[in-house]
């Protein structure tokens, strides 16, 4: 446990690791995708994916310009034994297994206060969903979708994360790890991998899989508001978000959006929070995946 305590609360100085950690990720399922797909897709993904690379350096600048927030939250915590981690006795780095159980405990509290929660928040809030949409506006969804956020919702879902810090009471440390991991799953669970039934049921239990987060993209409601998990599957048992669909039926994008001259225009999407919102069509049939 030293050792992992000891390197992630050094990750915020080493910004290379960080890019190793994102970039590596990204370029490993792009690379696992390409050979094993799961829809043999016909689009650009060069273009594709320089899209979505803009949005991720967004996210990088939005994260980089508040990180200081972030970082001196988690030393108020500790230094004030403020949130649920300091209150059980769980940062105790004299006792490796209390240490181990805050680790687990801080990771999972922060998936739910810092993803699931304003994942949720943002698709019942019209104005918050305008950010978010530009998300749901990608009809080819890869492991770079998984980055493809607008930098409003970049610092929307920064604060929340930053509010987590205080509820779990999280330092540093878990706040690196749980960071690597959200960025690291959500590449995965929006991958575009053929992943066998057998191993991915198996996976579910804990983490969201690609299988299961693909219906979140499916281009019309209600699957699109459902599966909000980020890197563990169960808080959408929990909550009653949960669903299990046909993957080859579905078709992705947003109803609102699905012109390739719109969903694929980065001057367009840019502008889409700020344009007014977009009521959802009315579909003549009803729709059972």
């Amino acid at each position: 446990m030293d050792f992992i305590v000891d390197y992630f609360s050094r990750l915020k100085d080493l910004p290379i690791d960080r890019s190793i950690i994102l970039f590596g990720g990204l370029t490993f399922f792009l690379l696992l995708e390409s050979g094993l797909p799961f829809f043999k897709q016909k689009y650009n993904k060069l273009s594709h994916i320089g899209l979505n690379l803009f949005f991720t350096f967004t996210t990088i600048i939005v994260n980089f310009l508040m990180a200081v927030i972030l970082i001196e939250s988690a030393a108020w915590v500790g230094t004030n034994n403020f949130g649920i981690l300091e209150w059980a006795g769980l940062v105790d780095t004299n006792n490796a297994t209390l240490l181990m159980g805050g680790m687990v405990l801080g990771v999972l509290l922060m998936d739910f206060v810092g993803a699931w929660l304003p994942h949720f928040i943002q698709h019942k809030v019209v104005f918050l969903w305008q950010f978010h949409v530009v998300h749901h506006s990608d009809k080819n969804v890869d492991a770079s979708t998984a980055n493809r956020h607008h930098p409003g919702e970049s610092v929307f879902r920064f604060l929340f994360t930053t509010i987590a810090v205080f509820v779990v009471g999280a330092p540093v440390w878990v706040v690196m790890i749980y960071q690597s991991m959200s960025a690291v799953l959500s590449q995965f669970n929006h991958s575009n991998m053929n992943i066998p039934v057998k191993v991915d049921n198996v996976l579910k239990l804990i983490f969201c899989t690609p299988h299961m987060h693909r219906v979140h993209h499916h281009y019309r409601q209600p699957y699109s508001d459902t599966n909000y998990g980020n890197i563990f599957s169960f808080w959408d048992r929990l909550l009653g978000t949960y669903i299990a669909v046909d993957n080859n039926k579905l078709v992705y994008g947003v109803d609102t959006y699905m012109d390739d001259k719109e969903s694929n225009n980065l001057m367009f999407l840019l502008k889409i929070p700020f344009s007014g919102y977009k009521e959802t069509p009315k579909h003549e049939q009803p729709e059972k995946l």
